[in-house]
């Protein structure tokens, strides 16, 4: 059956499974070696040029998730983006960035690009004229990143891939925070979609990984780089991914819903001074959350009232993790001041209205009644 044809949980649990023609096993077999037969053989395999079996059957599910041609998968989510900003950036071309972004991939384009002469703009907002007045006549590529990190901040997709198709711009976004279960990008025209894999896809905080999806002329520009960088994955790694992403639909959508009952229940709270979450009816971008996406994400960011302190809060929790990633079946929280933005300065974060105070939430599977109680158990001690 084609891909196209089937739900999502059918394309989490069969689409990109490797076939076990020997011994018929259920799952797919792991494929570890490291050098394959070159003659006679219809494909040259060679972990570095990112076909081996779990390698390529594991792109198909990315591919038929997101709605593309196909897909590739790298050794974490900044090997994923920077290898698709180096496939469609050289020496004086622009590239016009969202200014609400995870920090590392900020901090990659202003450590690495000016060493690269290419030029970036961060925009000074994330409406769509926000793009169009930071383009240059060398502008090759816009990146987006919605919901943002950390602050849930959301850009209008359709519009920006209308930009970039009027312009002749390549566009790419990060969908990391949505995942292909919340959002997908490709149907509202955006040409490539990044990844942290580590994230919604492994879910369980035991993978390390980033994937790209896009359509094949896009995506063989980008291989035709990563062959050269080495950032693949090992296909244990991929194997563990693959097994992974069969419940990535239900993890998901459990999550989505707590977090919406998490933020609204956050809202109403005397210690909290803000809740950003685009489930919100509240939030100012809650229309167009609701049209491009089909859930409001299980990431939600707070800060709590100034009398209070944030990591103070976070060490009296008992339930829910102080960890620094996010997207696990488990419950976390940190200060992005100390960890996902920690590389830029207090003058950027202060930009892009990270406060010291602000508190993240990845929201897991748990009972929301519990999650609560420790919350609120946190706060009497404090």
């Amino acid at each position: 059956m084609k891909p196209e044809n089937l739900s999502l949980n059918t394309i989490c649990a069969h689409v990109g499974e490797v076939p076990d023609e020997q011994f018929k096993g259920a799952i797919s077999p792991i494929y570890l070696a490291s050098s394959y037969q070159f003659m006679d053989v219809d494909v040259k395999r060679y972990p570095r040029y990112f076909n081996t079996p779990n390698q390529e059957y594991l792109a198909k599910k990315i591919a038929a998730l997101e709605g593309t041609d196909t897909a590739m998968i790298f050794g974490s989510g900044m090997a994923a983006i920077s290898h698709m900003f180096l496939a469609f950036l050289k020496a004086g071309d622009h590239i016009v960035v969202q200014n609400t972004l995870y920090g590392g991939t900020t901090n990659f384009i202003r450590e690495e690009f000016p060493k690269l002469n290419i030029e970036f703009t961060f925009t000074n907002g994330y409406k769509a004229e926000d793009f169009e007045a930071a383009i240059k006549p060398n502008t090759k590529l816009i990146h987006i990143e919605t919901p943002s990190n950390p602050l849930l901040t959301i850009t209008d997709i359709e519009a920006v891939a209308k930009l970039g198709k009027q312009k002749g711009i390549v566009t790419s976004i990060d969908n990391t925070f949505a995942s292909p279960v919340n959002q997908n990008p490709a149907q509202f025209g955006i040409d490539l979609i990044m990844h942290s894999a580590t994230k919604y896809f492994g879910g369980h905080s035991d993978i390390c990984a980033g994937a790209v999806a896009g359509n094949k002329d896009h995506m063989d520009k980008i291989w035709n780089v990563s062959k050269n960088y080495g950032g693949s994955l090992s296909d244990f790694t991929v194997w563990m991914l693959e097994r992974s992403m069969k419940t990535m639909g239900l993890r998901v959508k459990a999550q989505t819903k707590n977090a919406k009952k998490m933020a609204k229940w956050l809202a109403q709270q005397t210690f909290v001074k803000k809740v950003y979450y685009p489930g919100l009816k509240s939030n100012p971008e809650y229309a167009l959350a609701k049209k491009q996406m089909k859930g409001f994400g299980a990431m939600l960011s707070f800060e709590l009232i100034d009398s209070l302190d944030a990591e103070q809060f976070q060490k009296a929790l008992q339930l829910i993790k102080a960890s620094m990633s996010l997207a696990g079946i488990e419950s976390t929280m940190l200060c992005p001041t100390q960890t996902s933005h920690a590389l830029l300065t207090p003058e950027q974060r202060a930009e892009l209205g990270i406060a010291d105070g602000l508190i993240r939430f990845s929201v897991g599977i748990e009972a929301t009644k519990d999650l609560k109680a420790d919350i609120l158990q946190a706060i009497s001690k404090l």
